[in-house]
């Protein structure tokens, strides 16, 4: 028997946070419900879930901030985030602080279980599944390992978001190999007709920060133009 996975469930609505706890607890998840970003602050630490479905409009400290000081910190839960906006700024500014994906108001519960499903498969290994042995990749002075989900530069840790981790990963696993903004969409979000491809723009952005040495102009992570990115391994001599 492997353990359920627990998740925070944050929503200041009480009939929609109630009727959602029920139908995911009904789907043999561990549920936890509360009503405030600063609720979910003080009982992470504490009690870590699996993964964070996480509303915007909240009272006090939005979602979109706590997600971003969770971030800040280091933490890498997986967090949907669930909003009434549909602009495409407000979820670039979303995928900037580090959320994992996004589900619009109005949506069903059916829906946000499946986000949820595809959320942990991209984001978490099963219990009781071993981590396929992959070596680590290196490239300028980082290295990427990809069996332990981590990035290494000039001798730190660097937290890759889950989005960031898939893209990354997809590029690295196709060196030399142009491939396409889609694509890399399709690897690092469900039900990615929600998302727009500039959502793959801004998390290229985020990665050329933390592995190259001038972001502005890429060595390693390069655009392939109307196309996609191509990551370009180290020449071996």
């Amino acid at each position: 028997m492997t353990k359920p996975y627990h998740l925070y469930v944050v929503e200041d609505d009480n009939p929609l946070r109630t009727m959602l706890c029920d139908y995911l607890e009904k789907q043999g998840l561990v549920v936890t419900g509360m009503a405030t970003a600063e609720d979910l602050l003080r009982r992470i630490h504490r009690l870590r879930p699996d993964l964070v479905v996480l509303d915007v409009s909240l009272p006090g400290m939005s979602g979109l901030q706590a997600c971003q000081k969770l971030r800040s910190e280091g933490d890498r839960v997986p967090i949907i985030i669930l909003t009434a906006r549909s602009e495409e700024i407000d979820r670039v500014l979303g995928l900037e602080m580090g959320a994992d994906d996004f589900l619009g108001k109005p949506f069903s519960a059916r829906e946000l279980l499946a986000r949820v499903h595809a959320v942990l498969r991209r984001a978490i290994v099963p219990p009781g599944l071993s981590q396929m042995n992959q070596a680590p990749v290196k490239f300028g002075g980082s290295v990427f390992d990809i069996s332990a989900r981590c990035l290494f530069r000039n001798g730190a840790t660097r937290v890759l978001s889950t989005v960031e981790f898939s893209v990354l990963a997809e590029l690295v696993a196709n060196p030399g190999v142009a491939v396409s903004r889609e694509r890399l969409l399709a690897v690092s979000h469900s039900r990615s007709e929600s998302l727009l491809l500039r959502a793959i723009d801004v998390t290229v952005m985020r990665l050329r920060k933390l592995v190259e040495s001038d972001p502005g102009t890429p060595r390693f992570i390069q655009t392939v133009r109307g196309h996609g990115y191509m990551f370009v391994p180290e020449t071996t001599r």
